[in-house]
Order: C-alpha cells, then sequence, then structure tokens
C-alpha cells in the first residue's frame, strides 16, 4: 500500500483511483434513461424530467420509450437498434411533447454499456437540421489544405489547436501530450491574448489519474458545458435489476468527479472540451478546450471536431513514424554490420567491438560493455569493471525482461549515482544468466517549467468522516532541475536492441553446436591417441623382454669368448633396454591417468602422502631427507593418483636436491571453492624462463647423464591435477629452490578432520631413518 507522509494512514492510491465510471449523477443540460431491450422499457431516469419534459421521474419509470415519443420515431430507433453498429443513428433528431402541442428537439445518443443496458441521452438540439455532409467536408478539407503547407511536427500540433479553436470558438484549445510515467506536456495551444500562456509546461500525473485517463482512451470526445452547474441524481440510484449504480463509461452527460470540476473552478474555467487521441490503442495525449464562461457545443460539433483531429493526428503519426522509419533503417543496417563480424569471428564478442563506433552508434551511446563468462568488455566511456559486475548481478535479480532500459538508473539503482556521468540512462539485452550487452549514457541536467509546483500537485480534504482529494490551486510557473536521468530511449532504438539480441543468442547458439562438435571430434581423437599409446606401450613390454633375455643370455654363455668391447657394447644394450621400459612404464601410467571416468570419493591427503613417502622410503634414506606438512585435509579426488602426484613431486624435489640435504614441506591453504596445495624444496632451482616447459611431455632441462629419468613426471602431475579440474605451476630462482602449487576443487560436502592433529607440522621422516 502506498502511504504518502504528509497525510499518515490515508491510502492515496484508493483515492487517486476510485472508480469514477461508476455513477449515479448526470450533468444537468441533458436527460439520460436506462432502457431494458427490446421493449425500451425504462428503468432508470435523470430526475430533471419535470424541468424539461414536465413529466416526474417517478411518472417515467416502467414505461416504456413509445409513450415517450411517436410511432414514428420509435419504428425508425427500433430499426437503427437493429444495426450492430449504433454510430449510423447517432444523433438522432427527436421531438418529445412538452405540453400541448409544444414540442422540444433533441439530439438523441445511444449506446450499450458493458452490462448490457441500452442507455439514451438526450441533448437539447441547436438546430433543426445536421450539418450537411458537404459543409462538414470543406471544414475538413480547409484544414488538410493548412497541413500541407507545413512539414514541422510541431507546427502539425498547432494547425490542430488552431483548426479547432476556430470551429469550437473556446478561448483556449491545448494539445496536450502524455509521457511514458504518464505526466504530460502542453506541446502546441491557442488562446486569447489576455490568458497567461500554458505552452511548455508540464503537469502532474495526479491532474488527469489513471481511472480518468481509462474513460478518454475508452470515450473520444467529453464536453462540460457549466463547470459550475449542479449535477443531477438519476432515479432510482441503483439499478432495478442489477440493483447497483449504472455503469456510465461510455456516457456523455455523466457528470465529473468533484475533484475535477474543483480543478477546473481553480483553473478559471467556465466550461471544457476534450478530444482524446489515440495510437497504437493507447491515450496519446489530448485535445483541451477551455472557456471562462459556460458554453456548450452540439453533438454534430464535437464530431466534427473528433474527426478533424482524428485526421490530423493521423498525419501527425505518420509524421512521427517517418522520422522513426530512417533512424530504424540505420539501426538495421548497423546491425547486419555487428551480425556480419560476430559470423565471422570465432568470439562473437570480437565481432561486436570490431569497429567499436558501429556498438556505440547502435545504442546511440557514448558507452557499451559485453560482460560474457563473468569478463568485460568496454568501448567508449563505461564504468569501472567493478561497477559492471556488480550492475550485472543487480539485473540479474531484478530485470527478468528481455531488454531493459532507463533514463534514471540512479533512481532505481543508487549505487549508479557514483558513475552518473558516464550511465545515468542503461539499455541492457541479457545474451544467457549473467551475460549481457549493456549501453550506457550520461546524465544530461535539465531544467523543466512545471504548471505548479507538482509536490504539491493534490491536497487531502477530510470533514465529517469523509476523506477526498482536492486539486492544488496554483498553477504558477514552477521551475525544477532535474538530474541523474539522460536522454530517453526510443521505442525504436528498443525494439531493434532486441532483434540483435535475438542474432546474437542464435550466433552463440551455433558457436555452441560448433564448439560440442569440435569437442566431441577431440574427445574420439583423443581417446583413439590414449588407446593407441596404452596398445602399442603395452605390445612393446614383450619384444623389449626377449631382447633383454637374449643379451643376458649372450652375456652368460659367451663371456668368456667376448672381448672387453664386446662387454662394454652388451652393457650399453642392457642400459638403453632398461631406459626403454620405464619410458613405456611412464608412457602407461600417463595414458592410464583419464583413460577411463573415475569415481572420485572422500579420501585423506594425509593417507595418500604416506603411501608415497613408502614408496620414496630408499631414496629418502640415501639423501637424509626431511619432509614436513601442515594439516591436511579431506579431498574428493582419486587415492591412487593423488599418491601418485605427492610421490612424483616429491622425488623431483630429492632428485634435484643442493650440496644440502633436502628440506621438504607440505603445505594446504583453503582459499574459495578449491583446496591449494605447495611442494616447497631447497634444491637447485628453476629458471622461471622454462616455469611451463617442465610439464611438457618428454621435456628434460638436464641430460641423463646428470640426472636420470624420462622427462615424464610432471606432465603426469599436470594430467592428474587437470582430471581433478585443478591447475598446476612452479615458483622458482636458480639457486634458490622451487615451490610446486597444485589446486584441487572442494567437491561434495568437505568430510572435517577431528583428529586432533592440530601442530603446525608433523615430522614423517627424520634424516636417516
Amino acid at each position: 500500500m502506498e502511504m504518502n507522509l504528509q497525510f499518515p494512514g490515508i491510502n492515496l492510491i484508493s483515492l487517486k483511483e476510485a472508480p469514477i465510471h461508476i455513477s449515479s449523477q448526470i450533468q444537468p443540460h441533458g436527460v439520460l434513461l436506462v432502457l431494458e431491450e427490446p421493449e425500451l422499457k425504462i428503468l432508470q431516469v435523470s430526475t430533471n424530467t419535470l424541468k424539461i419534459f414536465g413529466i416526474t421521474p417517478e411518472n417515467m419509470l416502467h414505461k416504456k420509450l413509445e409513450d415517450l415519443l411517436d410511432p414514428f420515431q420509435i419504428e425508425r430507433i427500433k430499426t437503427g437498434l437493429s444495426g450492430e453498429n449504433l454510430d449510423f443513428i447517432n444523433p438522432t433528431k427527436v421531438w418529445v411533447r412538452k405540453k400541448g402541442d409544444e414540442y422540444v428537439v433533441f439530439d438523441a445518443v445511444f449506446h450499450r454499456n458493458t452490462e448490457g443496458f441500452l442507455i439514451l441521452e438526450l441533448e437539447p438540439a441547436l438546430t433543426q437540421e445536421n450539418i450537411p455532409f458537404l459543409s462538414f467536408y470543406h471544414l475538413a478539407r480547409a484544414s488538410i489544405n493548412q497541413l500541407e503547407k507545413t512539414a514541422n511536427l510541431r507546427d502539425f500540433c498547432q494547425v490542430i489547436v488552431q483548426e479547432v479553436r476556430k470551429i469550437t470558438e473556446f478561448d483556449r484549445v491545448m494539445l496536450y501530450k502524455f509521457d511514458d510515467d504518464g505526466h504530460g506536456s502542453v506541446i502546441a495551444e491557442e488562446k486569447l491574448e489576455s490568458l497567461e500562456p500554458y505552452l511548455g509546461l508540464h503537469y502532474p500525473e495526479s491532474d488527469i489519474p489513471k481511472p480518468a485517463r481509462k474513460l478518454f482512451a475508452a470515450n473520444s470526445i467529453r464536453i462540460i458545458p457549466d463547470a459550475y452547474s449542479q449535477p443531477v441524481k438519476l432515479f432510482p440510484a441503483n439499478n432495478p435489476i442489477s440493483d447497483r449504480p449504472i455503469n456510465l463509461t461510455n456516457s456523455i452527460l455523466r457528470s465529473a468527479a468533484s475533484c475535477h470540476m474543483e480543478y477546473l473552478h481553480n483553473m478559471g474555467v467556465g466550461a471544457s472540451l476534450t478530444i482524446s487521441l489515440i495510437k497504437d490503442q493507447k491515450l496519446w495525449g489530448l485535445i483541451a478546450c477551455h472557456h471562462q464562461s459556460p458554453k456548450y457545443v452540439s453533438y454534430e460539433l464535437r464530431k466534427a471536431c473528433e474527426f478533424l483531429g482524428r485526421v490530423i493526428f493521423a498525419e501527425i503519426s505518420a509524421r512521427e513514424e517517418t522520422q522513426d522509419y530512417y533512424h530504424r533503417i540505420n539501426l538495421t543496417h548497423l546491425q547486419s554490420i555487428l551480425i556480419e563480424y560476430m559470423s565471422q569471428e570465432e568470439n562473437f564478442i570480437d565481432g561486436l567491438v570490431k569497429n567499436p563506433q558501429h556498438l556505440l552508434d547502435f545504442g546511440n551511446a557514448q558507452g557499451a560493455a559485453v560482460c560474457f563468462g563473468g569478463n568485460c568488455t568496454v568501448v567508449g566511456e563505461t564504468p569501472r569493471e567493478e561497477d559492471l559486475n556488480f550492475l550485472v548481478q543487480w539485473l540479474k535479480n531484478n530485470v527478468e525482461e528481455e531488454v531493459f532500459c532507463t533514463d534514471s538508473l540512479p533512481h532505481i539503482y543508487p549505487d549508479a549515482e557514483s558513475f552518473k556521468n558516464v550511465a545515468s540512462g542503461l539499455l541492457a539485452i541479457p545474451i544467457a544468466k549473467r551475460n549481457y550487452v549493456l549501453w550506457f549514457r550520461p546524465e544530461v541536467i535539465q531544467t523543466v517549467n512545471w504548471g505548479g509546483d507538482p509536490n504539491k500537485a493534490f491536497e487531502v480534504s477530510q470533514s465529517e468522516g469523509n476523506v477526498r482529494l482536492c486539486p492544488r490551486k496554483s498553477f504558477e510557473l514552477w521551475k525544477e532541475t532535474v538530474r541523474l536521468t539522460s536522454l530517453p530511449w526510443k521505442d525504436v532504438e528498443v525494439k531493434a536492441a532486441l532483434e540483435l539480441r535475438k542474432a546474437i543468442v542464435n550466433i552463440v547458439l551455433r558457436q555452441a553446436d560448433e564448439l560440442a562438435q569440435l569437442a566431441q571430434d577431440l574427445e574420439r581423437s583423443n581417446a583413439e591417441l590414449k588407446k593407441f599409446a596404452y596398445v602399442a606401450s603395452h605390445d612393446l613390454q614383450e619384444p623389449l623382454n626377449q631382447v633383454v633375455n637374449y643379451v643376458q643370455l649372450l652375456e652368460m654363455r659367451y663371456s668368456e669368448e667376448l672381448d672387453e668391447d664386446a662387454q662394454e657394447f652388451i652393457s650399453y644394450a642392457v642400459q638403453g633396454v632398461s631406459l626403454m621400459q620405464t619410458l613405456i612404464d611412464d608412457v602407461l601410467a600417463y595414458s592410464k591417468v583419464d583413460m577411463q571416468a573415475i569415481a572420485f570419493q572422500m579420501n585423506d591427503v594425509e593417507t595418500a602422502l604416506n603411501r608415497g613417502l613408502g614408496n620414496l622410503r630408499q631414496r629418502i634414506n640415501e639423501t637424509g631427507a626431511t619432509i614436513t606438512h601442515d594439516p591436511l585435509p579431506t579431498v574428493m579426488a582419486d587415492s591412487t593418483q593423488l599418491m601418485q602426484l605427492f610421490q612424483n613431486l616429491i622425488g623431483n624435489a630429492i632428485k634435484f636436491h643442493s650440496d644440502e640435504p633436502p628440506q621438504i614441506h607440505v603445505g594446504a591453504e583453503r582459499i574459495e571453492d578449491a583446496w591449494l596445495f605447495s611442494v616447497r624444496d631447497n634444491g637447485i632451482g628453476i629458471d622461471p624462463k622454462f616455469s611451463d616447459r617442465i610439464f611438457v611431455i618428454f621435456q628434460r632441462l638436464h641430460t641423463r647423464d646428470e640426472y636420470t629419468g624420462t622427462g615424464m613426471g610432471l606432465a603426469i602431475c599436470k594430467k592428474i591435477v587437470e582430471c581433478h579440474r585443478g591447475r598446476i605451476w612452479v615458483e622458482s630462482e636458480l639457486g634458490e629452490g622451487a615451490t610446486f602449487y597444485f589446486t584441487i576443487p572442494v567437491g561434495g560436502r568437505e568430510l572435517e578432520r577431528r583428529n586432533g592433529r592440530n601442530t603446525t607440522q608433523n615430522h614423517l621422516f627424520g634424516r636417516g631413518q
């Protein structure tokens, strides 16, 4: 419920949106009858019949219309009512006998309301004849000729008010246009010179609240001939069939709300005529006619004004659409260029920003950003990356539309005030969850001229338990400086952004399909290579074993017959075969790492470390190495691969030791959603320029004479870590030892370790053990 601090405890929404179309009162210049078809029985009647007809309301109830009109008129009316469109009989001239041979002529207008009742409204006819068609035609033709002489949109609006004032002779005629926020402004005016000008002034939404705008949209013409007249009640007040007040949405005579009547009084208006201007089935604006004294305009003349307004407004709409058309053509051209760029690039973002000016021109913006996959690519003037990340998060949580735009972002997202100079306006299209293309417009400080203070647009009156809204009494010029807003986004720009979004989504989906197909091909190729490596390595074992056996047999049987060179050659052959077997074993180990899917389980890291150290016990004893570790967690991993990972890293630290006995420490630290492990040593270190090369298969930094090995150990480590969705790297300097880091994501619910091991370091193997 919306509450106003000035009026605590009062529901202003219910007051501002009270139903004004349900009424039991009409204006006194005419007579209203509610009829039941088909007999045209009178169910309700206005209480002014005695004054106008000389018949009391009570005497008119339950009679038929034929008791009031002669048979000729009744037959003509029934024929007209049988048609689907009542406009063909509106207005109908009718003669009502008053006294003796005295007749009163009325313009009779029929309509059926939403409840199915036939409503007849009778207004005094100024003439007994209808306006001739040729007179009506010449009236419209003269106005249209004026239009052909003008090209400016504002001039078109001015032609409307000039022509309507010429026909109606009202003191003031204005063209009032609604803004998107419900406020409105006077964009054209024709008036007496003595009257205060309203041209260019803005008026708050409460001047014409939602219920009134709905009625204007439903009923295209509305007259109040005397703003100071007292309304006339219907008798009975409630419809006898529905037992509630009658719906008078489309009524000509319906009495205006008291708040509106006070509004007219405060403006010094004695009579008003309002013509609705509809565009795309929405209320675009109003032709508002004001007179300082009471003034009646016949139904036919009002309809002539309505027709004239529609004809001229149709031309205005066409001019607006023509202006939008050229803008739309330019945007379509830019869109085709952007789509072509995106289609040519592997990544659609590269295409969007290939020519930054094209992206900016498309949104008529000074800055743009493509936020995809957690990264933002920016062009022009934009908020900082940190601000963009928070803005994208806000959009994700608060916006569900396919396109979002605002010219006052700080009013709905307060954090935007800090970057108002670049992004007071925002146009955003979502590509996927947390992925957006954004355009930004800077703050434009402007002065708005209001017809009275919009902050005091109405008052609340409370008397005898009744609460009602009262309009303001002052319409003096009130200037407001508007900040934290940008130039507004045009509908054509918003629609173009929506079309671009569809194109980007299609391109992203197509590229995703291509990547998926490529990934599938790579996966198939990798699987075949892994299978080949495994089979080849496995099948090579047998001939190698034969070579070893026969060389050893040759040495045993013919050792006495072989000279020293032959013995040396046999030694070389045995060493080569041994190296080949080690290579094959390492290739097999490498190919087995991710050859088949492994169901990871929660494993204790310390257990895996101890198993690896057990396999290295002999080398630890030979070098006098000391290995320590931090308290180690439980992780989601494969226990065998985890053991091999630590064994290879610690084995390397032992192998590449310095003159000092190896000092090796295994660390563990929780970082966000992963565990960071480290293996630090005091060995010979690694030149930083080789920090990536050492993880490549078969890559070695030393000769086999210096250090034994195949160059496969770290490649296996890298593959194990990547299979666990982590990464591995090294930080080192020559002569200063090395620290290998690797991460393992936290998977599932991490098991708590409650074994009481809270010491910073635990010595597993001391020197000489």
